[in-house]
């Protein structure tokens, strides 16, 4: 009876292990094929400082780069949760114009890119990833609110970094895409400030 018993344990301790050791796989596998978003932004912001290490002004203007592409990013992927989600017909259209115009300029942004051998993330930051866990948490007219405040706060920090680049940026080509940009930017704002003023009011 005794051998018996002993026989059970061994066999449920074999068990566990076998469970933990097999947890552990899953999840080294997990990791391994799950990097962090913030990679991407790292591995872009350390690639330009290896190549331009010697002209900090070049190191400059490719920083903006890699910073409008995560604003870019971060726009795409909001935007299109909020179309699908908002409550407000003007939230949702705000939504739409985001994600269009903010594709358009992430497309061009990636050729300027290309042309000036700089490199930029591919996905957002895990600060974006943050900031969007936090938005797709709300629900009702609470997530109209946060969406648009989200713009107001997001377009207005944009705009003072485009408008930086356009007056101090050594490279002609990116400070002239800065520029052209702005007015973009500014009516993105403005649609945002007319949508969270309607927001306010639900």
């Amino acid at each position: 009876m005794e051998s018996l018993i002993n026989f059970k344990r061994n066999a449920i301790n074999s068990i566990i292990i076998y469970s933990v050791l097999l947890l552990l796989v899953v999840f080294s596998f997990s990791s391994c094929n799950n990097p962090k978003t913030e990679d991407s932004k790292s591995m872009a912001e350390e690639s330009n400082a290896a190549k331009f290490n010697e002209t900090a002004d070049r190191e400059k203007d490719a920083q903006f780069l890699v910073d409008a592409a995560e604003i870019n990013l971060e726009e795409i992927k909001c935007g299109k949760f909020a179309e699908q989600n908002a409550i407000s017909a003007d939230t949702r259209e705000l939504a739409k114009m985001m994600v269009t115009e903010h594709t358009k300029c992430l497309s061009d942004l990636k050729a300027l890119a290309d042309k000036k051998s700089i490199t930029i993330p591919a996905v957002i930051s895990t600060k974006g990833e943050e900031d969007y866990e936090k938005l797709i948490d709300r629900a009702g007219g609470d997530f109209d609110r946060n969406y648009c405040d989200m713009m107001v706060d997001g377009h207005k920090g944009a705009i003072a970094k485009f408008e930086k680049e356009s007056a101090d940026g050594s490279d002609v080509d990116i400070r002239t895409w800065a520029t052209e940009t702005l007015p973009a930017l500014r009516k993105h704002l403005d649609h945002a400030l007319n949508c969270q003023k309607s927001c306010a009011k639900m």
